[in-house]
């Protein structure tokens, strides 16, 4: 792990940028070998999405916010988690939802919608202590299973209905090579990211939640918005709504238990996560769902709603927050 104690600001900017760079490329490497990995067998593009390509996007956020963790960073380990969700949703899956106002299976939604807002509570609920219970942790895990076992029942249901994608030979070896260099690039990038983003937030006297909930958030989410470009571009609105829902439920289920776990049971939340970062995120969830689930849509007034006050919040918390204290 590279230590950035001491650089100067102009290297650590470049040390940042280069984090962001490598996970970036590394998202979009592993995305394609992932995504090409489910698709030759056959699973439809919701499960894809909320699944194969939603465990991808999520793993700069995991190994950004497990970094953090194991160096006592709380701040950026819980604020990455929480603000990626934010991000994912009030950025993300409104542009998504501005450029393709679709119809939508609630079939298919409806277990996955519920689950995430079960568990953006139960996360608020287990946070309220001196540091994030493992009574929480063990819940947030069941929760995820459940949500894992419901991606396989709903696929083998409907991959019978999905034809599998020819693939030669030589595709073999190029997306093993894709998987592990994307791998490796989200790794490297994640942790040039959190040092740099450490040092700079002590050497700007701007506090570690405020750039672990706004910068590190957006740049650890930058798969997910690369997924989702590609999949308006491409008319594919189920695969990128199912990655952001899937990458949420991961970002909340699986990050912050373990990375309770990597503290030692030392996770604490601060005032910021406590009365911003986490309702804000309740909130975006909230509507983004559940007029979803009552109309079977997602409409272009619930994007930009979304949009709005996820640049209202950004605003706030950069310029206006009173908890901004390094």
């Amino acid at each position: 792990m590279i230590s950035a104690v001491g650089w100067p600001m102009w290297a650590l900017i470049i040390l940042f940028i280069c984090g962001l760079i490598l996970i970036i490329k590394g998202g979009d490497f592993f995305v394609d070998a992932a995504s090409w990995m489910a698709e030759v067998s056959g699973i439809p593009h919701f499960v894809i999405g909320a699944t194969v390509v939603s465990l991808a996007t999520t793993l700069p956020e995991l190994i950004v916010s497990c970094l953090g963790a194991a160096r006592g960073s709380n701040a950026i380990a819980i604020g990455n988690a929480v603000g990626s969700v934010t991000a994912n949703t009030g950025l993300i899956m409104a542009i998504s939802i501005i450029c393709i106002p679709a119809a939508v299976k609630r079939s298919q939604y409806a277990v996955k919608s519920l689950l995430l807002l079960l568990v953006s509570v139960i996360l608020y609920i287990s946070s309220l202590g001196e540091s994030f219970s493992l009574i929480g942790s063990i819940i947030l895990l069941i929760i995820f299973v459940i949500s894992i076992y419901e991606s396989i029942k709903s696929g083998k249901e409907e991959s019978a209905q999905t034809e599998k994608r020819a693939f030669t030979k030589k595709e073999i070896p190029i997306n093993i090579v894709k998987f592990v260099l994307g791998a490796a690039g989200i790794v490297i990038g994640a942790d040039f990211l959190v040092s740099s983003a450490t040092e700079i937030a002590a050497l700007s006297g701007v506090s570690e939640a405020v750039i672990s909930a706004t910068i590190v958030a957006v740049g650890t989410s930058l798969p997910e918005l690369v997924t989702t470009v590609t999949a308006v571009i491409k008319k594919q609105s189920s695969l990128s709504v199912g990655n952001i829902l899937g990458a949420n439920l991961i970002d909340l289920a699986i990050i912050l238990p373990i990375c309770s776990i990597v503290s030692g049971g030392t996770l604490t939340a601060c005032a910021q996560n406590l009365f911003l970062d986490i309702p804000v995120c309740i909130l975006l969830l909230c509507i983004a769902v559940i007029p979803m689930l009552f109309r079977g849509k997602f409409t272009r007034p619930q994007g930009i709603l979304l949009l709005v006050l996820y640049i209202a919040y950004t605003v706030f918390i950069s310029f206006f927050n009173p908890f901004a204290i390094v």
